[in-house]
């Protein structure tokens, strides 16, 4: 199938033309309206930046989603939650959190690294619009002065809040866990907000333990347009 080239019209094409492994289209911009539709299409950037100058648009038909009340807790993992080790807050470090997405582990230096100035601009500028949200994980530190500052940022994960469902960008880990712990953190707050899922984009091992599974992109978007109807 043809890999569309985007102008600068608002635009995407139907993204059931997309390449087998979700690939639709290239070009565009990152600017806060074409990626709102983007998402609200359930389309998703891919900007290879240190390989191309313009992003690539994916939006696969087989969507991994994992939905809130199906988050799975292992018995480690609840051990670990108990012991209060870890601080976990909301929206209290974006900055902190999306760049600890893009260099930890040296993914910065990887030339299909994908988080770099430009998508990082963009998506500060959605957190700022209460669009982008982050969650982060603190190593408590044993000093007297119970404050963040106090604190290590150790893991977190950020994404895209919309229509009522949360589009999981990515997330890190210092520590052995932390981005579990965030995981588990977010599912629990979307599932009292009733949120229908949590966009994972690509499978991988780590989320198929936490729950993820596939579903058809036309339940993905059934569900996704049902809530822009009641927000309405």
């Amino acid at each position: 199938m043809p890999i569309y080239q985007l102008d600068e019209g608002l635009w995407f094409p139907n993204p059931k033309y997309g390449e087998p492994d979700g690939l639709l289209a290239v070009g565009g911009d990152l600017s806060i309206n074409r990626l709102l539709l983007a998402y609200s299409h359930g389309i998703f950037p891919w900007f290879a930046y240190q390989l191309y100058n313009e992003p690539h648009w994916y939006c696969p038909m087989e969507r991994f989603v994992i939905f809130p009340k199906e988050i799975h807790i292992s018995h480690s993992m609840k051990q670990l939650m108990r012991q209060d080790k870890y601080l976990i807050t909301m929206d209290h470090d974006f900055e902190g959190v999306i760049n600890g997405c893009s260099k930890a582990d040296s993914r910065n230096t990887d030339m299909g690294a994908w988080l770099g100035p430009q998508m990082i601009k963009s998506y500060t500028r959605l957190h700022k619009m209460g669009i982008a949200h982050s969650v982060e994980v603190w190593e408590v530190s044993k000093t007297e002065n119970e404050n963040l500052k106090s604190h290590r940022l150790v893991g977190g994960l950020y994404g895209i809040d919309l229509n009522g469902a949360f589009f999981g960008e990515s997330m890190f880990s210092l520590v052995p866990s932390a981005s579990k712990l965030a995981l588990i953190h977010l599912a629990r707050h979307l599932e009292k907000k009733n949120y229908s899922f949590i966009d994972c984009q690509f499978e991988t091992p780590h989320l198929l333990s936490m729950g993820g599974r596939h579903i058809p992109y036309d339940e993905y978007m059934a569900m996704l347009n049902a809530n822009a109807q009641m927000e309405k």
